[in-house]
């Protein structure tokens, strides 16, 4: 679609993703169910009760959009507004001045701007790139710097396993290694992999950690006395 005022020229492109649909489509069956769950066996209260409910779920705003009522004051989901959002699932709208773009390039340089503020909000949040603890100026570079790789390296990480990294944090983290002391020594293991810790390491093309990182044998009891 195109706009052109006199001024400038504007294009709008509307787009579809597959994937927000689907998740449209069921944030919105979770709403209804609420909503049936919510207006279940209304039509035997009074009309003043009614009233006073239909008041409390449309101070809500997700059910307010999906529920109506009848002329007599009967709870009803409103199909017809189901119905018209549910053609707009997946669907947004980009606008652009630039007319030698193709509808793919606004796309993906919508895409692309989405992934540079994901970066700035972990590289501010996870990575903790600010406040910067020092005063001189090569310092402050080289903390940069390193959050700059840090980022880098969870994007790849990101890029390899298909998952966001904080799952893919919150699955490492369940690896622990262990301290055992009995009377044959002390000994560092690990814990069981996990499939899922398998398949990320796999992904990523990382050796599995040893079963046992350290081990220490006790001295016998005779070398002991003897040695006394």
């Amino acid at each position: 679609m195109i706009i052109d005022n006199g001024t400038m020229r504007d294009r709008f492109v509307i787009c579809h993703n597959p994937d927000e649909a689907k998740r449209d489509k069921q944030v919105r069956e979770q709403l209804l169910a609420q909503i049936q769950d919510q207006i279940a066996d209304t039509d035997s209260l009074p009309a003043a009760e009614r009233h006073q409910l239909y008041g409390q779920l449309g101070a809500k705003r997700g059910y307010k959009r999906l529920l109506r009522q009848t002329k007599t004051g009967k709870l009803r989901i409103d199909r017809a507004a189901v119905n018209t959002e549910a053609h707009l699932d997946g669907k947004f709208l980009l606008r652009t001045s630039d007319p030698t773009l193709t509808a793919e390039d606004v796309a993906l340089g919508y895409k692309q701007l989405l992934e540079i503020e994901r970066a700035w909000r972990d590289m501010k949040t996870t990575l903790d790139l600010r406040p910067v603890h020092h005063r001189k100026e090569h310092r402050i570079r080289a903390h940069v710097l390193l959050c700059w790789l840090a980022l880098l390296l969870i994007r790849i990480a990101e890029n390899q396993t298909e998952d966001t990294w904080r799952n893919l944090r919150d699955e490492l983290q369940r690896m622990h290694l262990g301290t055992f002391t009995g009377s044959t020594g002390t000994s560092q293991q690990r814990t069981e992999l996990t499939v899922r810790q398998r398949d990320i390491l796999r992904a990523l093309n990382v050796a599995q950690p040893p079963l046992f990182l350290h081990l220490d044998a006790a001295e016998p009891a005779v070398a002991q006395r003897r040695r006394a």
